[in-house]
């Protein structure tokens, strides 16, 4: 039986403010996003003055070899107006209740989309009980948080919004709407004043152009023989045959999008482990299960694991040979160890740094 081996999730999951950050759900007798009426007090700021134009945006970057073409929600296609107005709003610390924090708080280019912290803290000062994940590849997401409890990509967001930075959407949409540069753009994409709902869209949008691909692995297998070392070709083997890592995480997107228990959490000191998707499904059996995350970059974002206890990828990588934590609901192919030569580990390692890809030197938008 082939051991599933890497790094399955074990993070937290509130998006966009922490698009992966772990909150305490909403409460549920808030006042819901209204998705019909634009922002009070808009037309003050179109009749004010006119508007300036609008701004050109960049062509969508082209779907990166070999990854799918994305589906997006008929409701919220992509469009290059929509994509720009949402990378403005993603590093825009106005969208939070006292501008202390945008979305790029906890999900940092240059850290692989997280935030390399254990545990990120909301706008309110509370921890999050759920590390970060990535952006990388979101938008292939088939369920979002670690325990799949949205059903979409705009939902989660909507969520992330209000309980990561403690935004209120109607206040928010209201005092974009005094800004110009921001109406122009709301007006011209959506026909409508700037509301929580197509806020959410933009957002959406941007962050799903947020993609992993064209890596060196990537390159090699379209032909580039070169660009990868034998030590790499040598791990992809290991990879998908002797540490069956590919049983969960297999190409082209390196994860299946489903729910697994590899243990985390299931420490002998812990009295109360977190139950992941079983709480969501209630469903016992999956108890302690959690997302597989993609492996394309994982390299970039540590530390691991949706309690953020691996520190280094190795070690992520370690503790997925090694079985996971024993457990009731431990996945069937944890339970056999996977015992690898200090060669065979370190091949393994050079073929899953081979999917890297990093963001460093992203241009961030210039802000109205």
């Amino acid at each position: 039986m082939r051991t599933l081996r890497l790094l399955l999730p074990v993070a937290t999951a509130a998006l966009l403010g922490c698009i992966g950050c772990e909150e305490t759900p909403p409460n549920p007798s808030a006042a819901p996003i209204n998705r019909d009426t634009p922002a009070a007090s808009a037309s003050v700021a179109t009749t004010a003055a006119p508007l300036p134009p609008m701004p050109k945006a960049e062509p969508i970057p082209a779907t990166p070899a070999p990854l799918p073409e994305l589906k997006t929600p008929a409701e919220n296609p992509l469009t290059p107006e929509k994509v720009a107005l949402g990378k403005q709003l993603f590093f825009d610390k106005r969208l939070s209740k006292d501008g202390s924090a945008s979305c790029e708080t906890c999900h940092v280019p240059e850290k692989g989309w997280a935030d390399g912290e254990k545990l990120s803290k909301k706008v309110d000062g509370n921890l999050n009980t759920r590390h970060s994940p990535t952006l990388w590849n979101v938008g292939y997401n088939d369920l979002y948080y670690w325990d799949g409890r949205s059903p979409t990509l705009e939902k989660q967001i909507e969520a992330a919004w209000k309980g990561q930075m403690s935004a209120d959407p109607a206040t928010i949409a209201a005092a974009l709407a005094k800004i110009p540069e921001y109406l122009v753009q709301f007006k011209t994409i959506y026909q409508s004043d700037p509301t929580g709902d197509n806020i959410v869209k933009s957002l959406a949008a941007f962050v799903r152009t947020i993609r992993s691909g064209g890596s060196a692995w990537d390159k090699f297998e379209a032909g580039d023989k070169d660009a990868v070392s034998e030590s790499a070709k040598k791990g992809f083997e290991i990879f998908r045959n002797k540490a069956g890592c590919a049983a969960c995480h297999a190409p082209p997107l390196y994860t299946n999008n489903g729910f697994h228990n590899t243990g985390v959490g299931f420490d002998k000191d812990v009295k109360e482990p977190d139950l992941g998707r079983g709480k969501i499904s209630k469903n016992e059996k999956e108890n302690g299960a959690f997302k597989t995350p993609t492996l394309r970059s994982a390299t970039t974002h540590p530390p691991y694991f949706h309690d953020g206890r691996a520190a280094t990828f190795e070690e992520a990588v370690d503790f997925m040979l090694a079985g996971g934590i024993d457990n009731p609901n431990r996945d069937d192919r944890l339970k056999k160890p996977v015992k690898l030569s200090k060669a065979e580990r370190d091949d393994l390692l050079a073929f899953l740094k081979a999917l890297e890809v990093k963001a460093d030197g992203f241009e961030r938008p210039k802000l109205p």
